[in-house]
């Protein structure tokens, strides 16, 4: 299974395929409403520091968890550039499990286990294939995680 090509930005556009070919890309189940909502500040700070290497950082609202993200397109959008300052890519709202899993998390998640809750990562090689998967707790400064994104941008 590949890395699905036809995905959708929050405002419902289609996301160039430009955007991930040939970067490491970081994907998060996000959330506005959640104790692990401050990860943003974090999140927002890889990308500042890894961006020019290649570091894509996609953000994927989900509401499956205590429906800590219920906001339409445009509240999400105005709560993460207002409160965390985000301009990465945040794609629309999906599900990251049970039966109307998303085709993306069909392919990160693959055979391992559903997602625990938001802010669950997976990082993805310049190649499309998943390195490896932190659990929700990870930090975006956890020192696992940025030495996982370092040799994967090489």
């Amino acid at each position: 299974m590949a890395l699905p090509t036809a995905l959708k930005t929050l405002d419902g556009a289609p996301l160039s395929p430009e955007t991930l070919e040939n970067k490491v890309v970081l994907f998060v189940n996000v959330a506005s409403k959640c104790g692990l909502t401050p990860q943003y500040s974090g999140l927002v700070a890889l990308d500042q520091e890894y961006g020019d290497r290649g570091l894509v950082i996609v953000g994927v609202p989900c509401n499956q968890f205590g429906a800590q993200e219920p906001g339409t397109p445009d509240e999400i959008k105005d709560f993460t550039k207002t409160k965390y300052d985000v301009d990465f890519t945040l794609l629309e709202k999906q599900d990251v499990n049970g039966a109307n899993r998303s085709p993306l998390y069909q392919f990160l998640v693959g055979d391992g286990p559903d997602i625990a809750w938001n802010f669950g990562k997976f990082l993805v090689g310049r190649n499309g294939e998943v390195i490896e998967r932190f659990e929700p707790q990870t930090a975006p400064d956890d020192a696992n995680l940025k030495a996982a994104i370092e040799k994967a941008l090489g």
